[in-house]
C-alpha cells in the first residue's frame, strides 16, 4: 500500500462499489463509493454521491449485504 509516496507493508485492501443498477434511485450508477478493508477486518466506506458520508462496518460481508442489492452493486478491489 502507498501512503504519501511511502510503501507501507499492510494487509489493508482498497475497493470501490460499482453500481450497475440503482435500486433506490439515490446514488446513481457507476463508481458510487470508495472503501478500505483494514487488516483487522473492519471496513470504512465513503460515498461519492451528492450527499456524502463516511460509514464503518465490522466486516465486508455487511457492506455487501446492505449495499449489494442482489448483485446490482459489486465490490471491486483495486489491487486485483
Amino acid at each position: 500500500m502507498r501512503c504519501g509516496g511511502t510503501v507501507i507493508p499492510t494487509n489493508m485492501r482498497c475497493f470501490v462499489l460499482n453500481r450497475k443498477e440503482d435500486a433506490t434511485g439515490i446514488s446513481g450508477t457507476g463508481i458510487v463509493a470508495e472503501g478500505v478493508v483494514f487488516s483487522n477486518g473492519w471496513v470504512a466506506l465513503t460515498w461519492l454521491t451528492e450527499f456524502t458520508s463516511v460509514v464503518f462496518y465490522p466486516a465486508l460481508e455487511h457492506v455487501e449485504a446492505i449495499h449489494g442489492h442482489g448483485g446490482k452493486t459489486t465490490i471491486e478491489f483495486l489491487d486485483e
